[in-house]
């Protein structure tokens, strides 16, 4: 019988960890805003023609990419924590490169290494679920999610000061310096989850799962400099499609895929994917326009002649927004579930940006764009991993969020080639200047709307987590908790570890052996000793139970595969002495 190396975590999770595995993500942020405010300087920075200064910030784009989902995968597979640590060493080291170089091939390869840092997100939600009890994993998951926002609206007006005052190679050794923060906060404090997947790393998988991504982003962030109709694009666009097809038959040939398929083709897994790509594009629009529209000089007619610093001060409440609707969040899925959150978010996105077609005037309106826009985001990014968790076993957890951070990934770099694209064709030549015009803004502005509408509609197609049910009394609040992540469970096995004398277990290691005898899935149990875990296919199982203090327990049990949760209490035999 197979069963996971760790089999409790050395500590009890404290308090501390989801402020230390939130500041993982704000630190991400961080890494990838730092260079917005010197971008149209980079050319004379580094003593080359725009076209090369923009891989940069492409380098960073397509290693993120590619880290997300093998970072995912790997945690499941050898530790999460372990690979948080590693994602983030790598992100320090690539800092530190990029702080002492002013040439354009090491800033490349350090910024490269930065882009390691994304893979703290969905390793940090991974972590979440497998330590936390169900009534704080909401609101964790929540601010996880929403501290690319945070980060990112805290870190523009710091980089913006820095830039102006001092060498922009200070911006590089701010970010190392959080970096190690990081690391060592996350030494300190926060336990290696005991859950593990089964199987091997898929190198091919990986290897054919990158060179897809790249053959498809780099004609994306490139192709307003190539031209999208010309040879080079067109061809990338295509060997892109030929490579992720060839990728997908061979993931569903293998026997431990890097990304599950037939897991991701799920309706919960697919629109919540479809969807974040959507939430990804209307995200980026607002950081790419609203800074320029602030910065412009008045006598351009409509731009706000703000200073770098004070422009980056108008943006920040998007991310400090975004933070304060984690705990909303929270409140509004316990009620309504996850689905709900999402399309309130995107109808609040919705409403900020049509808002902002008309209030492009003034810069306290901007400061009114942002906070609208914040809260929209900050529900509907709240909302993904907590979609996405309530659909895949958790020994997949690392793996689907990764993926699903790769999702939004593309919706940025979408939105990136498309809005810059629109901007430099609206644009007006002043004395060789390309500046950008309202009627660019604008656009942009309802391109957001566009494809917020276009997420709405994909939202509405998510099965519901939790069936709409009459009012009941409930004995508590914890209670209440409970039955909600047994409802968040599409399909599975839930109850509650029980011992010989039917008082609840809590953190009982429960683990799911499907009929091969590989893992399919693994939990601890809650206060009141509850577990929840979702089965990948119909069939029969073995829940294997095992905590300190009590005998093991094995117990067969078949799922029919259809959208419900099993009830089954696992009793575990009275405590046992080592030999």
């Amino acid at each position: 019988m197979t069963h996971t190396s760790t089999d409790q975590p050395a500590r009890g999770a404290s308090g501390a960890v989801v402020p230390v595995l939130a500041f993982a993500g704000i630190v991400v942020a961080v890494m990838q805003t730092l260079l917005v405010p010197v971008i149209k300087d980079l050319p004379q920075l580094l003593d080359t023609a725009p076209s090369n200064a923009t891989w940069v910030l492409t380098s960073t784009l397509l290693s993120g990419a590619v880290a997300t989902p093998i970072m995912g995968r790997l945690g499941d597979l050898f530790g999460k924590r372990r690979m948080l640590i590693l994602s983030l060493s790598v992100m320090v080291v690539g800092a530190l490169l990029s702080a002492v170089t002013s040439d354009l091939l090491t800033m490349i390869a350090g910024r490269t290494l930065q882009g390691f840092a994304m893979g703290a997100i969905p390793l940090g939600i991974g972590l979440m679920r497998d330590m936390l009890p169900r009534e704080k994993l909401g609101s964790a998951m929540a601010l996880m999610s929403s501290s690319i926002g945070v980060g990112g609206g805290l870190a523009l007006p710091a980089a913006a000061l820095i830039a102006q005052h001092a060498d922009w190679h200070a911006l590089f050794y701010g970010a190392a310096g959080i970096g190690v923060l990081a690391i060592v906060l996350t030494l300190l404090v926060v336990p290696e989850s005991p859950a593990r997947a089964e199987g091997t790393f898929d190198v091919l998988g990986a290897i054919g799962l990158s060179a897809g991504l790249v053959l498809f982003l780099l004609p994306i962030t490139k192709g307003s400099d190539w031209g999208w109709t010309s040879s080079t694009t067109l061809g990338l666009f295509g060997a892109a499609a030929v490579v992720l097809l060839l990728w997908g038959v061979m993931e569903l040939r293998v026997k431990a895929p890097l990304v599950d398929l037939r897991t991701t083709a799920r309706p919960a897994v697919l629109f919540t994917n479809l969807a974040s790509i959507m939430v990804g594009v209307s995200f980026y629009v607002v950081s790419l326009v609203l800074p320029q529209l602030l910065q412009l000089p008045k006598a351009t007619g409509y731009g706000l002649g703000q200073s770098m610093v004070t422009a980056g001060l108008l943006v920040a409440p998007l991310g400090l927004t975004m933070m304060l609707t984690a705990p909303v969040y929270a409140r509004l899925s316990m009620k309504y579930g996850p689905k709900v959150t999402l399309i309130l978010g995107m109808l609040i996105i919705a409403i900020g940006y049509g808002a902002g077609l008309g209030l492009m005037s003034a810069p306290w309106q901007s400061l009114v764009i942002a906070v609208i826009l914040g809260a929209g985001i900050g529900l509907a990014y709240s909302s993904l991993p907590a979609l996405i968790v309530g659909a895949v076993p958790a020994s997949e957890t690392g793996a689907a969020n990764g993926l699903n951070t790769l999702m939004r990934s593309i919706g940025t770099s979408v939105s990136s080639a498309v809005i810059g694209m629109v901007l430099a064709n609206t644009a007006n030549n002043v004395n060789g200047v390309a500046i950008p015009t309202m009627h660019g803004f604008r656009v942009s502005f309802m391109i957001a709307t566009g494809a917020v509408a276009l997420g709405l509609v994909l939202a509405l197609f998510l099965p519901r987590t939790r069936p709409a049910a009459g009012p009941q009394l409930r004995a508590s609040s914890e209670e209440d908790a409970n039955l909600e992540r047994a409802e968040e469970v599409l399909r599975g096995f839930r109850g509650r570890v029980l011992d010989a004398a039917g008082t609840p277990v809590a953190r009982a290691k429960v683990t799911l052996i499907d009929r091969r005898g590989r893992q399919a899935g693994a939990t601890l149990s809650d206060e009141d000793g509850s577990y929840a875990l979702a089965v990948p296919a119909q069939g029969a199982y073995v829940l294997a139970a095992r905590a300190t203090g009590h005998g093991p327990l094995a117990s067969s049990a078949t799922h029919t595969g259809d959208d419900r949760a099993v009830d089954l209490d696992l009793a575990l035999p009275g405590e046992t002495v080592s030999a």
